[in-house]
């Protein structure tokens, strides 16, 4: 942070300011985690120096040479952890890994089938704000409105109904077990291609305590920074029949010079995938997801689906009287980070929402377990009904940095 300090102290001070939010808060956003500080030293490494167009032997750039070992580990890695006949590390994100399978198999106006938003989908999944909706006809299933949760026959009707050329699964806010093999028998019914978006869940499916869809789904895609706690990023993994047309449609398709220094980080989380330590964790997140789901649950608070089979459960506040918006500002407030949450047949605009969205990655990152769930769920609970006590705030609080202060995040830093 010296030479930073001196160059723009202003910036120096932001990732200072950062850094100390992160230490000294308890993050529960589903989509965050937090690097190891060997991921965020490759990062930040030389490697962002370099110009690499193309791919391992065949770039447009001399100089490579370093490059491609580090690239070549990164795939080589990817290929061991998923069990998969083809990847590519480049995509920048996984919008960017999305729009990748996309651009390969499909033309402006083409039909595609996907998750609701407000059910759970994610922006690429055909929002008419994205790129993904604006392209593409999506039509949409979502989950049963007794049940909230997928059915599959259901799912099936609809894909007779429309015929789409791709049938994209996976999700940002779904609490329970995905089952590839089903939607790959839908989309066999209907001559489709499954493309299985696992961001949030690629370090469950990585540890085996998800199932993965690598045997079932044509193509994968996952981001590299949620449960697989790397750097942020994206992957596409495919059969290996499509492999030179998703290569070609990342490279030169839609991006130009890959970022280096992030494909090596990839490489280093991919390293720390690979361990039994990191399968540990996995299972660990589920353990404490499911804890913390049945404080609120026992405290009289609705769970869409009853609860969770992941690292993420929601939250329904309707019956409250406190919206998804005002649950995350008071939340926050007293240094508790979550996310507002559209839940299943949402009444209320994305910005306010009726739910919140409640994650495990980052807080089993530290160290906490079953009994530190039970006490932050209390402290949740505390804060959410007691919105306009401002001692209780403060007393939530002191709580809170205690916990942190328990277990430490970064402490060489």
């Amino acid at each position: 942070m010296e030479n930073l300090s001196k160059v723009d102290p202003e910036i120096a001070k932001a990732i200072e300011d950062e850094l100390r939010r992160q230490q000294g808060t308890l993050e529960l956003i589903a989509s965050e985690n937090f690097a190891s500080l060997a991921v965020m030293r490759a990062t930040c490494s030389v490697l962002t120096n370099k110009y690499a167009e193309g791919y391992p032997s065949k770039r447009y750039y001399g100089g490579c040479g370093f490059i491609d070992v580090a690239e070549k580990l990164a795939i080589e890695r990817a290929k061991i952890v998923f069990g998969a006949d083809h990847v590519n590390v480049q995509p920048h994100s996984g919008s960017q890994a999305n729009m990748a399978v996309y651009f390969s198999c499909l033309k402006p106006g083409d039909k595609v089938m996907g998750l609701e938003l407000s059910h759970g989908g994610h922006l690429t999944h055909g929002s008419p704000v994205n790129f993904s909706g604006q392209l593409y006809d999506f039509v949409f299933y979502g989950v049963d409105k007794d049940t909230e949760i997928f059915d599959y026959d259901e799912i099936l009707k609809i894909a007779k109904k429309h015929r789409p050329k791709i049938i994209v699964t996976g999700a940002s806010a779904y609490p329970r077990t995905i089952d590839f093999e089903a939607f790959r028998k839908i989309a066999d019914e209907v001559n489709a291609y499954l493309m299985a978006d696992i961001a949030h869940i690629a370090g469950l499916v990585a540890a085996g305590v998800h199932p993965s869809p690598i045997p079932h789904a044509q193509f994968t895609t996952t981001t590299t920074h949620k449960t697989l706690r790397g750097p942020r990023g994206g992957m596409v993994f495919c059969e290996e029949r499509f492999a030179k047309s998703i290569d070609k449609t990342v490279f030169p398709g839609i991006q130009g010079g890959p970022l280096m220094h992030e494909i090596t980080a990839k490489a280093v989380c991919l390293k720390e995938v690979l361990t039994d330590e990191f399968k540990d964790y996995q299972k660990q997140i589920i353990k404490n997801a499911k804890a913390l789901a049945e404080v609120f649950k026992d405290s009289g608070y609705r769970l869409i689906s009853g609860g969770t089979d992941n690292h993420l459960f929601l939250v329904d506040l309707t019956d409250k009287g406190i919206t998804g918006r005002d649950a995350e500002v008071i939340l926050e407030s007293v240094g508790i980070v979550l996310n507002r949450s559209t839940i299943p047949f949402e009444t209320k605009s994305p910005f306010v929402t009726s739910g919140i969205r409640v994650g495990t990655p980052a807080i089993t990152t530290r160290g906490m377990k079953e009994k530190e769930m039970e006490k932050i769920g209390k402290l949740m609970i505390e804060t959410l009904e007691n919105v306009d006590n401002e001692k209780i705030h403060t007393e939530v609080k002191n709580e809170v940095e205690k916990l942190c202060d328990e277990f430490p995040l970064y402490p060489e830093l």
